[in-house]
């Protein structure tokens, strides 16, 4: 299992990063990305923490853990400014909080956010067919997720990427020890969203060439 879009307390999740990713261990992934929430008030800190961590780490330990951050509810026309700022604090994976349906969030944050070149546009919801087709202009991936509630709209998410050739990744978007997953309850999340085996295969292989940007 590959997960690019986990969280910490240094946000809003349960255990310390070395936790996270000692039980991500033993779920058998092999990288993981740790993208807490951030907005103005918080992304140095949060960007600071996880690097520090992350920089501390053994290059020769089983799974590979990615520093990242996932840009939250943070007004359309700023989020263009943070994704650059999160970068430039060394964020290797920047992901944007999308219009998910569970959420108030701010009309023309999936546009903003694919404008910005944010690397994965977390639960775009009902994302439309122009801003799909936008990402895949822009090589933004679009998430299925295994999170509840966000996970409502996966159908629609896959049906638009296949119409646009948008493509996408699976993560938990997790936040609790209960939250990660298996590769086989990955599967089970992508054929809930009519998403075949073969797809699946190319999500995973997404995933690593997401990774293998960052070498």
């Amino acid at each position: 299992m590959i997960d690019l879009h986990t969280h910490t307390l240094l946000s809003d999740g349960v255990l310390v990063p070395s936790e996270l990713v000692r039980r991500a261990e033993v779920h058998g992934y092999e990288a993981i990305a740790i993208t807490d929430h951030v907005d103005a008030s918080n992304i140095e800190r949060v960007i600071g923490d996880i690097t520090k961590y992350t920089e501390g780490l053994d290059p020769d330990d089983p799974i590979r853990v990615i520093p990242g951050v996932e840009i939250t509810h943070v007004r359309p026309d700023r989020i263009g400014e943070m994704t650059k700022l999160a970068r430039s604090l060394g964020a290797k994976i920047v992901i944007c909080h999308g219009e998910t349906v569970a959420e108030p969030v701010a009309r023309g944050t999936n546009r903003a956010a694919i404008e910005a070149g944010v690397d994965i546009l977390a639960h775009p919801g009902l994302i439309t067919e122009e801003a799909c087709r936008l990402a895949a202009e822009r090589g933004v991936y679009l998430e299925i997720t295994s999170r509840a509630g966000h996970s409502i709209t996966n159908g629609h998410v896959a049906s638009m990427a296949a119409l646009c050739g948008a493509r996408m990744v699976l993560n938990s978007d997790a936040h609790a020890p209960g939250d990660l997953i298996s590769d086989e309850y990955a599967m089970v999340v992508a054929h809930g969203a009519s998403i075949d085996e073969n797809l699946y295969g190319e999500m995973k292989d997404n995933a690593r060439n997401i990774i293998e940007k960052l070498t």
